[in-house]
């Protein structure tokens, strides 16, 4: 079994038998630990815009919950590429490793086929590099952007292609969740408790 936290209650996670789903109703703070998991904290606090993000008082917290459970677990976190969270909670940048063995790669959602690019930063602990599954690498432009993306500073669109909605920006396509599953599966079979 696999724990899912942070998952948005539409999840594809919880179509696929082996997750144990845990949405904001369920509320993965409850989490107790047993399994790896996969965890998608709340980014808006943490994000590129968090400036004018409004999170809930709470929110912050949630992401380092999920770091911590990470940590005891094993598994994977996804975060944005440009998250502040990773200097606020001692995160290794890509190529480096914390004293939990944990390392961070950066990869695009766009290679799974999201519509947007919507590069993201997965920390990892539990397994080695060598043994990620397959990355299949995309070339070329995404078909489409996401929304706080792709403009000026006077607001002005720099490239014509069209924004991705709320439920698609938070959304996580069917094969990175199985891609992620993986990883988490493979932890489990590694990481020690």
């Amino acid at each position: 079994m696999i724990a899912a936290l942070f998952v948005r209650a539409d999840s594809h996670y919880k179509t696929i038998p082996g997750v144990d789903c845990w949405d904001m109703e369920r509320d993965a703070r409850l989490f107790q630990g047993g399994s790896p998991v996969i965890a998608h904290p709340p980014c808006r606090a943490w994000g590129q815009l968090s400036h004018i993000a409004k999170p809930r008082h709470d929110e912050k917290d949630l992401a380092y919950f999920a770091v911590k459970k990470v940590r005891e677990c094993g598994g994977v976190l996804e975060h944005p590429a440009k998250s502040k969270l990773w200097a606020a909670a001692g995160l290794p940048s890509p190529g480096h490793r914390d004293e939990f063995g944990g390392w961070t790669i950066m990869v695009s959602q766009f290679w799974w086929g999201h519509k947007a690019e919507k590069k993201t930063l997965l920390y990892i602990v539990g397994i080695e590099p060598a043994e990620l599954p397959d990355i299949p690498f995309v070339m070329g432009e995404a078909p489409c952007v996401v929304a706080s993306s792709g403009r000026r500073k006077d607001g002005r669109r720099l490239k014509r292609r069209p924004e991705i909605s709320k439920k698609e920006r938070e959304a996580t396509p069917p094969a990175f969740a199985n891609f992620l599953i993986e990883i988490a599966n493979k932890c489990a079979r590694k990481y020690e408790h």
